[in-house]
């Protein structure tokens, strides 16, 4: 059979198209900001993970042009050749210090992060424990690795007892959490992990993307939340959400950090950072480091968000952070609102399988600290006459579906 037979099979994405509900690829025509213009129409973006807003921020802009002028448009090369600024090490010097860690490296994108790291970490004889509800950059990391992976349900802390019951003694085990869950916005059961990795003797990595600038000591993200700083062993993050630019790292021990450095094929056999996201990342951090301020913000208009959605009668997911999904349920429903909201003039993220269960599709808002309590009023309006008019359209078809 022909390889590229699948190609050419009718899809899911066909159909979506000619109903004029196929939700992927919008096209910015400006800057990723709290309001953006968005195919030839202003749109309030309630759905981008620029938690703090820096991406537009003077600070974060100027460095990045100096850094485009000084070093050029990338290093061409590994960090074990050539690919190595010193603003790399200091990158990496800075944040590892904000974190109250040993050492931190760093990857040229998130994703490649965890595929590194876990790899790197997790060999043969070993386990690695995965929250069902992870990032697919963890799973895949998991895969890539040689090691045994068992899924414990979302926060479920006696599945996850189940599951390290299941190690042998004398396997080498890794307990892998996001720290704020991407999609619904809750945050891990950190604590009790702790304590179960210690009873186990298993180490525990925090994927702390959607943590950091958000929760925490200023924005130090979920082990610092929750006063944790020195029981987890692994922390990974990303430079594409609060610190406005692109890559990821991980930090800890230094010697864990090293050995990662020598053995993760994704940091060995990728080109670094560029000079503009290595400096971007930087001066977000910097800003972060002297502004906790945009943090308490974020959260401040993250409840405003979450109270106003409720008292307009929109059912939401409840959580602490920036994102607050919003209960559509089946994926047609999700995709047809998705798209009243976003002629309304608001942009938000329909979550779909494989992302969530086929009954528990959402719409993914999220806040940034440069919105304003009115900005988020009028998408709020938007959104509460587009959930309306699904629920008006729902109950129309269940009363002709009586009638026949």
């Amino acid at each position: 059979m022909d390889l590229f037979k699948k190609c050419e099979a009718h899809m899911l994405a066909d159909e979506l198209r000619d109903q004029g509900i196929y939700p992927y690829g919008h096209a910015l025509e400006s800057r990723p900001d709290a309001e953006v213009v968005m195919e030839g129409k202003r749109r309030i973006m309630l759905g981008s993970n620029n938690y703090l807003g820096l991406t537009a921020h003077p600070a974060v802009l100027a460095a990045g042009q100096e850094a485009l002028q000084r070093f050029g448009s990338g290093c061409s090369g590994s960090r074990f050749l050539n690919g190595t600024l010193r603003m790399h090490l200091e990158l990496e010097d800075e944040l590892a210090a904000f974190l109250h860690q040993e050492a931190a490296i760093t990857f040229s994108t998130g994703f490649q992060t965890n595929l590194g790291a876990i790899s790197a970490l997790v060999g043969r004889h070993d386990y690695v424990l995965c929250d069902r509800e992870n990032h697919a950059s963890i799973y895949d990391g998991c895969r890539l690795s040689y090691g045994t992976m068992l899924r414990y349900k979302h926060s479920d802390m006696e599945s996850l007892e189940r599951m390290l019951q299941k190690v042998p003694p004398q396997a080498g085990c890794l307990i892998v959490t996001d720290g704020v869950f991407s999609m619904g916005g809750d945050i891990a059961k950190l604590p009790e992990i702790v304590a179960l990795a210690r009873r186990y003797g298993a180490r525990v990595m925090v994927d702390d993307a959607h943590g950091l600038g958000v929760i925490g000591d200023g924005g130090r993200g979920t082990a610092s939340y929750f006063g944790l700083e020195d029981e987890v062993d692994i922390y990974m993050g990303t430079f594409s959400k609060s610190l406005a630019s692109l890559g990821g790292y991980i930090a800890g021990r230094a010697r864990i950090i090293d050995y990662i450095r020598h053995s993760a094929r994704a940091y060995i056999f990728s080109a670094s950072i560029t000079p503009v996201s290595c400096a971007t990342a930087l001066a977000a951090l910097r800003e972060l480091r002297a502004h906790p301020e945009m943090v308490q913000r974020l959260a401040a208009l993250s409840a405003y968000l979450r109270q106003g959605l409720q008292a307009r009668g929109v059912r939401i997911v409840d959580s602490e952070t920036p994102v607050i999904p919003i209960y559509t349920y089946d994926a047609l429903n999700t995709l047809q609102t998705a798209r009243r909201i976003y002629e309304g003039g608001v942009y938000v993220n329909p979550v779909l399988p494989p992302a969530c269960a086929p009954s528990e599709c959402l719409l993914r808002c999220s806040c940034m600290a440069t919105h304003s309590e009115a900005l988020l009023d009028e998408a709020m309006d938007i959104i509460q006459a587009a959930v309306s008019s699904a629920a008006a359209g729902s109950t129309g078809a269940k009363e002709e579906q009586a009638d026949d």
